[in-house]
């Protein structure tokens, strides 16, 4: 199902619901960043998805992690809680959700980076190497703030 971002659009379609959904900052041993290229809208992301009944916030950063990416990670921190209703996302099938989104520090315990049926590409990149990725503005801020590392969670 592809996806359209809107962000600060005053034509964006009204949300019609909200879904609890996390992201992960994942770095490794030379500090570069996890990061996957959507199949759905084809920007470069770091991993993340929607939590699932039965599951707790940080079991559906390790699911969704592995699934996109075939990394394990175990979660370390919080990073921030993304909530700004002027980022909607419109899906195929007619949903428009706003944007709730809960990003986690997380570190790399296991796996080989490989695709999925969400990520075309699983990639480890330098930090210096960001700027040049399609990355949309909600995205970039998390990474933004993961990498600044503050000691109180960013909140919106």
């Amino acid at each position: 199902m592809a996806r359209t971002d809107h962000y600060q659009d005053p034509d964006a379609p009204r949300a019609n619901s909200i879904v609890v959904a996390v992201t992960a900052f994942i770095q490794d041993q030379d500090d570069r960043l996890l990061m996957i290229r959507r199949t759905d809208n084809d920007l470069y992301a770091i991993p993340g998805g929607a939590q699932e009944i039965g599951e707790t916030i940080s079991q559906t950063v390790v699911r969704e992690v592995q699934e996109e990416t075939g990394i394990d990670v175990e979660v370390t921190g919080l990073i921030g809680i993304y909530t700004d209703p002027q980022h909607v996302i419109a899906f195929t099938d007619g949903e428009v959700r706003q944007e709730f989104s809960i990003c986690f520090r997380a570190h790399p315990l296991s796996g080989t980076p490989r695709p999925s049926s969400e990520s075309k590409e699983v990639l480890w990149v330098q930090p210096d190497r960001l700027a040049a990725l399609n990355i949309h503005p909600s995205i970039r801020l998390r990474i933004e703030h993961g990498f600044a590392n503050h000691a109180e969670p960013y909140y919106s």
